[in-house]
């Protein structure tokens, strides 16, 4: 079933000049059947030059809303529009038009996890890879309000040296993570590098041997294949990392509370199956809609985001 599946969507895909960009946190299947697997930047810069009519974006709706702002005229699809984030349902847009209206000297940066309203409402857009980057490239002597979050805002603030008015949002996988648990793995494991995105809490970046994206943590672990790794991040990532470094020994840190793989998994990228990607390329649905008017707004912070990460 599975391999007639797939080849009935290399077949779509052809047919209908489509491409599949797919988030590191996609369910195996669909990583192996998509034509760039990737982080936010790098499924950004690809939605950006990408020659496909129909973009079929398997990851979340704030992700294929962004491929939708890059490309308003071709088609973007979602296998299931049900695929939402805890990130960026913590910041309403009218919530945080109020704070903006408070804060007027301040530039507005805000990380690509949000809806494309909070999008249209700020100066610069960064990623987990280019954060550091996008906020250095600010005057010290100018305030910056970050959102939507907070971990990734203090991980910016330890980092940088700057003072940042924090949004108080948070991914609910990141942190799902258990300090208890990861340390009692280490133990098991002591010769073993803990690596962690940094969206997750203070007390688990605190004992990481390196925090970075998850493309930023891919890189890492094929510079050290020999090593052994506990990965403080989805699930999902292992696929990929595994193809990387084969012969390398990679361990889910531990989640909070005990579910099926005992590590944290993202329900809402999880909602994406084989079948429904199937489905949203044969029927060209859900499609993803933005207004012209969020749309334009949307479009200036990520064009300086990509402009910035070249």
């Amino acid at each position: 079933m599975k391999e007639n599946l797939t080849e009935a969507i290399a077949k779509l895909k052809k047919e209908k000049n489509a491409v599949i960009l797919a988030h590191y946190y996609q369910e195996p299947d669909i990583q192996e059947i998509a034509d760039y697997v990737g982080d936010s930047l790098g499924l950004s810069q690809k939605a950006a030059e990408t020659n496909a009519d129909i973009i079929v974006f398997a990851g979340v709706h704030f992700m294929a809303e962004t491929a939708k702002i890059l490309n308003p005229a071709k088609r973007v699809v979602l296998p299931d529009l049900n695929a939402g984030c805890s990130l960026a349902d913590s910041c309403p847009p009218e919530a945080f038009a109020q704070l903006i209206k408070e804060h007027p000297q301040h530039v507005v940066i805000t990380y690509i996890n949000c809806s494309a309203e909070i999008k249209a409402m700020s100066d610069l857009v960064c990623t987990s890879s280019n954060a550091l980057q996008i906020v250095n490239s600010i005057p010290k002597e100018v305030p910056i309000l970050f959102a939507p979050d907070k971990n990734l805002g203090k991980y910016i603030q330890k980092k940088t040296g700057r003072a940042l008015l924090l949004w108080d949002g948070a991914c609910i996988v990141h942190e799902a993570f258990s300090i208890e648990k990861l340390l009692a793995l280490y133990s098991e494991y002591p010769g073993s590098k803990i690596i962690a995105h940094p969206e997750s809490e203070a007390h688990i970046l605190d004992v990481a041997t390196y925090i970075g994206s998850t493309a930023g943590m891919i890189d890492y672990v094929r510079s050290y294949p020999s090593e052994t790794f506990i990965v403080a991040t989805e699930a999902g990532i292992l696929h990929k990392m595994q193809q990387e470094v084969p012969n390398t020994t990679l361990i889910p840190a531990p989640a909070e509370e005990d579910n099926s793989c005992a590590c944290s998994e993202c329900a809402f990228m999880k909602l994406n199956t084989l079948q429904k990607l199937y489905n949203c390329l044969l029927y060209e649905t859900p499609q993803i809609e933005v207004s012209e008017s969020i749309r334009q707004r949307a479009l200036m912070p990520i064009e300086r985001m990509l402009e910035l990460s070249k």
